[in-house]
């Protein structure tokens, strides 16, 4: 069980390393994630338990309270209003950066209004600035002294947290960022006191021009600037880090406060919490879904762009599935709500999105022990440099200087936000966008992919049949044959039959009303459409009805050696055609592979089909390498062997219940958002979108973020090495020297610069070669459709004749059937008869496996390029290619050269 705790009183990543620790240290605790931008902790227990829980959750917030801060548990059911109950500690987390931002500013406003006019006292001669007369001269160095003096106490008071804090735990022994800072501009306050006595003395003994040159060197300015300079820093920083949360908070507002209701007496509006499992809402133009549910009436067009990021609007209407926090744009429904609160899809992501911010990646862990010793290091190399200074023969003042330039220019702020704000940022920008990381660790590990293994069916292809192909027996039109066959199968729940239907309203088909319905088990159904018996099945069903389906056993048993499934259809005691369904390949699949492929990530899909029909697949969309007649239970096993055999991290993209133990042994399992719960929840990764384009887009975004954890990384550790030593003098006799107040205001920076860098994720889009996926997502077809009609009885035995003639007419006077039994006697007597001529020769190959315009072309262009070939045509339907030869080519060449492209291919 995982236990959240509020932490007050963190500053820099030592804060959080010492409350790491701390908490690990408790018995019963199993392991600990402390995040320093969102000021929590997720502690997970040995002993889930509840009396155990409430045990060491008792010695947590002990255990936290000794080390200096404060730990509060949180509860799981702290707000159920936000999000639907999903968003509570993502409102929390919101307010608290609010309320922080709100502090900030109110300490800044403060800190500016008095340090202004102290520093205009302490520079102001430096610049020429006019000061009041009192002020001047040896006799007003005390009236000096003690205003600036007076100018500091406000930005103290203001500013005590930093003392308060930083000193408590420096006498813990745990030093942190407020300890740097309340050291050194306390050393400068006690060094100005410690002026203003000296001016007093110098005054008591007449020595004027002592008490002005004290006067000129009190450092209360250094002090004031340092926690103005500072707290500007830290309000800035605070700014940028709600900016962080923008997209947590878009998530957590999506969700609407109120639902109308259909009751008894009528409609009326509650609260979104008060829904129940059951209850029917009624949502108009305009309106957000309160609830995950179903269609029971009306129809309307949803925005789903706040769950999938797609903005193109979904019909929907009854029997369709919504998900709360979409939006309708036109029309109207009715919703029963069967998921509610802490139940529904938004609920789900936003809880997915916060415990994925609240996480660790490893590479942060370079960060963490950097910082367990960072803050006691910089103590000693201030002490180090002031010692080193007065030994040198230096002033107590330049001494003093040197070592609190150390103090305040080092900056363990931003090696703690380096990466939880990169995290943050990328998380919430990859939720608006559909893509989800459940964990920082899978989205670093994202980064290092060099193959992507695909599931075939719902993955790469729809995962649903769909009508492709209609062949139609002479005198019968392709849109009859399709209206017959769809009234007939109206009544069928089968998915073929809805397949079936669906073409056919899609080509703008009337659907009719069918009687005598009749299912076949194992063979198809029977049913009355217009007074006609109408009959559509496999050929089983096509002979226990009398009816002879051999003029398309041939195209049926092509497509079923295809992948595709054929279905006679019988119209009376008549044969009138054949309808081809399969699960066709997604619009966007091709693109995503051609994607990986550019990226430099090598593609293999896992199918349980025969060869055959994944290298037809694999044709058309281009993946790299195919293990076909693959098991379910064979999956997790070939992706722990591609795991120990290919260099980089390996990625598992599926979407069934048969994925889940591949898509857990994966090194990242990404699971397409339409599929099974099982297979999110073994996923590391989830797609909303059923988009293969957005598998490329998640690893792009992971190497965004892997990109800037490393620039804010570089720039914190570089920052840190080269600040620190210039700040204590190292650099004094090439002229380069840091007044406190520089460091101070470089130190701020830096921490602002982290946050900053983060923040440019919020721009981050994916970025294709190809040039139009959108467009490709928006326009294409749900799946491709022909109509082929068949020739008459007429036509095919004209056909026949011409081959029997130019069998005739064969070069070598001999038939075809002849020149094939002894190829060499004829190709020698060919080129005999044919010396000094021109040489022609006419070569028919027999063709399996082509199954669109695209096969053609590869076996077109396969057979062009063999030496000899003049001329090439391919008839798909046929399943032929005709070679016109210019040169004697051997029939194993023409063979070879078809079987090289994935064909089979033999001499007709």
């Amino acid at each position: 069980m995982k236990q959240t705790f509020d932490i007050t009183g963190m500053t820099c990543a030592a804060c959080s390393a010492r409350v790491d620790k701390a908490t690990r240290g408790v018995e019963g605790v199993k392991d600990v994630a402390v995040n320093l931008l969102k000021n929590s902790m997720d502690v997970t227990y040995a002993d889930e338990s509840s009396d155990a829980i409430a045990r060491t959750n008792a010695s947590v917030c002990a255990a936290v309270e000794r080390a200096g801060y404060s730990a509060v548990p949180r509860s799981s059911s702290a707000s159920p209003a936000a999000s639907q109950g999903a968003a509570g500690k993502g409102s929390a987390s919101l307010g608290r950066a609010a309320a922080e931002k709100k502090r900030m500013r109110r300490r800044l406003a403060i800190s500016i209004a008095f340090t202004a006019p102290l520093f205009y006292l302490s520079m102001g001669h430096m610049f020429g600035w006019p000061l009041p007369g009192f002020f001047g001269g040896e006799a007003g160095a005390f009236a000096l002294a003690f205003t600036e003096f007076l100018l500091l106490i406000p930005v103290l008071f203001v500013n005590a947290a930093y003392f308060k804090n930083g000193f408590r735990n420096l006498f813990r022994g745990a030093p942190n960022m407020d300890s740097l800072i309340a050291l050194g501009s306390a050393a400068s306050t006690a060094y100005g006191i410690v002026a203003v006595y000296r001016i007093g003395g110098a005054y008591a003994q007449g020595q004027l021009a002592v008490a002005h040159a004290a006067a000129m060197d009190l450092y209360f300015e250094s002090a004031a600037m340092i926690l103005t300079l500072i707290t500007l820093g830290k309000y800035f920083e605070a700014r940028a880090k709600g900016k962080t949360t923008d997209a947590v908070a878009a998530l957590a507002d999506l969700s609407p406060k109120t639902a109308v209701v259909r009751a008894k007496d009528g409609e009326r509006e509650v609260s979104a919490d008060d829904v129940r499992v059951g209850d029917t809402l009624i949502v108009r133009t305009g309106m957000r879904i309160a609830a995950d549910g179903v269609v029971v009436e009306g129809a309307a067009s949803i925005d789903e762009s706040a769950i999938t990021g797609e903005s193109v609007p979904v019909e929907k209407s009854s029997g369709d599935r919504v998900t709360g926090a979409t939006t309708v744009r036109s029309g109207w429904i009715a919703v029963r709500a069967e998921q509610v609160g802490q139940d529904t899809v938004i609920a789900g992501i936003v809880r997915m999105v916060d415990e994925a911010t609240g996480s660790k990646a490893p590479i942060e862990r370079l960060a963490d022990k950097i910082s367990g010793i960072f803050v006691p290091a910089v103590i000693a190399i201030a002490l180090v440099a002031f010692v080193a200074w007065i030994a040198a023969g230096a002033s107590v003042g330049t001494a003093l200087s040197h070592a609190v330039s150390v103090l305040v220019i080092s900056c363990p702020c931003a090696l703690g936000l380096a990466t939880p704000t990169a995290v943050m940022v990328a998380t919430g920008c990859g939720a608006r966008r559909g893509i989800l990381a459940k964990t920082a660790e899978a989205l670093q590990t994202a980064h290092g992919v060099k193959t992507v293994v695909l599931d075939k069916t719902g993955t790469i292809t729809r995962g649903e049949p769909a009508l492709t192909e209609a062949v139609c027996m002479p005198g019968v039109s392709a849109d009859e044959l399709l209206r017959m066959a769809a009234t007939a199968e109206s009544l069928s729940e089968h998915p073929l039959a809805r397949a079936i239907v669906s073409r056919a309203q899609e080509r703008g088909i009337a659907v009719g009303h069918a009687g005598d319905f009749l299912q076949k088990e194992g063979g198809g159904i029977v049913a009355s459409v217009e007074g006609v018996r109408v009959a559509v099945g496999n050929a089983r069903l096509m002979a226990s009805i009398g009816i002879d389906a051999a003029p398309l056993a041939e195209r049926a048993e092509a497509a079923a050696s295809a992948g595709a499934t054929p279905l006679f259809v019988a119209c009376g005691d008549v044969l009138s055609g054949m309808l081809s369904l399969a699960d066709t390949v997604k619009p966007t699949s091709a693109a995503a592979i051609a994607e990986l492929a550019a990226m430099g990530i090598e593609t293999v899909m896992l199918t349980g089909d025969n060869e055959r029909t994944a290298r037809a697949v694999q044709e058309e969309v281009g993946v790299g390498r195919v293990v076909a007649e693959v098991l379910p239970a064979e999956k997790e096993r070939e992706v722990a062997r591609l795991i120990g055999r290919e260099a980089g991290a390996v990625a598992m993209v599926g979407d069934g219940i048969n994925d889940a133990p591949a898509l857990a042994r994966a090194d990242v399992g990404i699971a397409i958002g339409a599929g099974t719960d099982i297979a999110m929840d073994a996923a590391d990764m989830v797609l909303m979108r059923s988009d293969l384009l957005d598998v490329p887009a998640a690893i792009q975004l992971s190497r965004a973020t892997m990109r800037t954890i490393k620039q804010n990384l570089f720039w914190a550790l570089v920052y840190n090495a080269v600040c620190i030593p210039v700040a204590a003098g190292a650099l004094v006799w090439a002229g380069i020297d840091l007044n406190p107040m520089i460091a101070a205001a470089a130190m701020s920076f830096s921490s602002v610069c982290v946050v900053g860098n983060a923040l440019r994720l919020r721009g981050w889009r994916p970025r294709f070669a190809q040039s139009a996926p959108d467009e490709m997502r928006r326009d294409a077809p749900a799946s491709e459709f022909r109509a082929i009609e068949m020739p008459s009885v007429a036509v095919m035995r004209e056909s026949a004749d011409r081959a029997a003639d130019r069998n005739e007419a064969s070069p070598t006077g001999a038939s075809q059937e002849d020149s094939n039994k002894d190829g060499s006697d004829v190709r020698a007597a060919a080129h005999s008869e044919n010396e000094g001529k021109d040489f022609t020769m006419e070569k028919t190959l027999k063709v399996e496996g082509m199954m669109c315009v695209r096969c053609v072309a590869h076996v077109q262009k396969a057979l062009e390029a063999v030496e000899g070939v003049s001329a090439v045509e391919v008839d798909l339907d046929g399943g032929r290619a005709v070679v016109q030869l210019g040169a004697d080519v051997p029939d194993e060449t023409l063979v070879a050269a078809v079987v090289e492209e994935g064909y089979e291919a033999a001499m007709a």
